[in-house]
């Protein structure tokens, strides 16, 4: 334990902080944040901890850990999106402190606190550690589960696959287990299966995943099996449910942004590691396999979103960890220019990403500049300490930026435009014009939102016959956004009534 205090108490401080900051500040996001805090809010309303529930009807998209977990939050704290998110940031702390504890074990010290930071500052981690979804749910097991074998801790494999099956579905034990048996597979060592005692754990697993599946299918049969299993998984993985993202290089630019700015060094790391030797090597090859079995599945995957190869981050940390390390104690002999020059690249481009959006939304102009000017006080620091050989510095100085910048992104990037982005002002609209009986039509995109905030479920507008439904009320609340506005038939355009609005969001009446 004493060689793991050190670094230990940086690695909690730093995450609570770029985590937790203005947890609270921003509305939940539409359209996925709210449907993971209305399902575990109708869990508490209908007391059926079981079968998850969204709009008073069966929902079968995920299993209930994280459901669980936030409605937990909501029994102690109180309904609110801070609570909606805090399961999903305490996830990511807990990551982040089993990455530290993996690399102090697997190498040593510097590399934890390296590996540690690394992930914890890495954009696209703390950008979902704040967000109320499933993710880093899935992430934490996943990695705690894969670091027990690393540590021959073989019962935990099967207790966090299990949990990860909770969370997720039937990856929760394929990816532990497809990932163990390929590095088995690549290094002849057979001889682990008997020692992780498989018999056993299956047992174990199946004594904690299983009883949720067994008491769905009871109840719900069919439905709950096709739904689940059938749509969610199989149908999700051999058919696109977003069309325009089934491009093969998809992950590659989600992976150049989102394990921002490290991926800096990402390339000189995975080349490193897989030229070294001796059990160093054993340790790397497994971290490399982890990481690039996620993303070769996700990217055969027909269905692809940014957040699903987040379980690929703790390794590539630890990989990168143990790179920087090296640099350090070589002390950047050989002058390893193409970390500050990538990072030259990388920054030049977020930067311009950054003034892009400043365009389009003057509202977060002040947010833009103080951000362009952190990222290039960063870079001259990197070129800085890079000329004096100071890897450490290097480290420091982006961890540092990074720090800064998680939250100038929360209160200074998203903050201003909360009312784009969630469907919080408009239900407020609504529950001081709504008289109680009026039909209520909702936007597909827009309805968990304004269910969340509204507590009024209203009828999904999906299809041009909910349209027609909706058009032959004598008087209904019709709640929008501006572009489907725009695609309505002049005729209909013509008996709406703009009663509010908020941002490109519309409550319109029909009369």
């Amino acid at each position: 334990m004493k060689r793991l205090l050190p670094g230990l108490w940086v690695i909690i401080v730093i995450s609570l902080f770029v985590v937790f900051f203005q947890l609270g500040y921003v509305p939940l996001i539409d359209p996925d944040e709210p449907v993971y805090a209305e399902t575990p809010l109708e869990m508490l309303q209908t007391h059926d901890w079981i079968s998850p529930r969204i709009y008073g009807e069966f929902w079968y998209d995920k299993p209930p850990l994280y459901y669980w977990f936030v409605a937990t939050s909501f029994s102690i704290f109180g309904r609110s999106d801070f609570a909606a998110r805090l399961p999903s940031a305490l996830m990511a702390t807990f990551t982040a402190i089993l990455v530290y504890q993996a690399g102090v074990r697997l190498f040593d010290r510097r590399v934890g606190l390296f590996s540690g930071l690394i992930l914890v500052t890495s954009f696209e981690f703390f950008y979902i550690a704040k967000g109320a979804v499933t993710d880093m749910t899935l992430t934490f097991c996943l990695t705690a589960a894969l670091l027990a074998f690393l540590f021959k801790r073989y019962t935990w494999i099967y207790v966090f696959a299990a949990l990860a099956t909770v969370a997720k579905g039937p990856i929760g034990l394929a990816f532990p287990g497809i990932i163990i048996l390929l590095y088995l597979a690549a290094g002849k060592r057979w001889s682990f299966l008997r020692e992780m005692k498989v018999p056993q754990g299956i047992v174990l697993y199946l004594v904690i995943a299983a009883p949720w599946y067994g008491i769905m299918t009871y109840y719900h049969g069919s439905d709950f099996i096709n739904t689940f299993i059938g749509f969610h998984n199989i149908t999700r993985f051999t058919t696109p449910e977003h069309p325009e993202g089934v491009l093969w290089y998809y992950y590659l630019p989600v992976v150049i942004i989102g394990f921002f700015p490290w991926t800096a060094v990402l390339v000189q790391s995975v080349k490193a590691s897989l030229y070294t030797y001796g059990q160093t090597f054993a340790k790397l090859q497994f971290l490399n396999i982890w990481a690039f079995f996620i993303l070769l599945f996700f990217t055969m995957s027909q269905t692809k979103l940014v957040s699903y190869i987040l379980p690929m981050y703790p390794p590539m940390a630890l990989i990168i960890g143990w790179y920087l390390s090296r640099l350090w104690e070589n002390r950047l002999r050989g002058k390893y220019l193409s970390w500050p020059i990538t990072a030259t690249l990388l920054f030049g481009g977020f930067i311009s990403a950054l003034v892009w959006a400043g365009q389009k939304y003057p509202e977060i102009s002040l947010g833009i500049t103080l951000a362009v000017g952190l990222l290039l006080v960063c870079l001259i620091g990197v070129w800085y300490a890079y000329r004096h050989r100071d890897v450490t510095s290097m480290i420091y100085v982006q961890v540092a930026a990074m720090v800064v910048f998680s939250a100038l992104f929360v209160t200074l990037l998203i903050g201003p435009l909360a009312a784009n982005l969630s469907c919080l002002g408009i239900s407020k609209e609504f529950v001081q014009h709504y008289d109680g009986q009026t039909p209520v039509y909702v936007a597909k995109f827009l309805r968990p939102g304004f269910a969340y905030y509204s507590r009024v479920y209203g009828k999904e507008l999906k299809t041009p016959a909910d349209m027609n439904e909706a058009f032959v009320q004598p008087k209904a609340y019709l709640v929008l956004k501006q572009d489907d506005l725009d695609i309505l038939p002049m005729e209909c355009k013509q008996q709406l009534v703009l009663v509010a609005q908020s941002a490109d969001k519309l409550l319109m009446l029909k009369q």
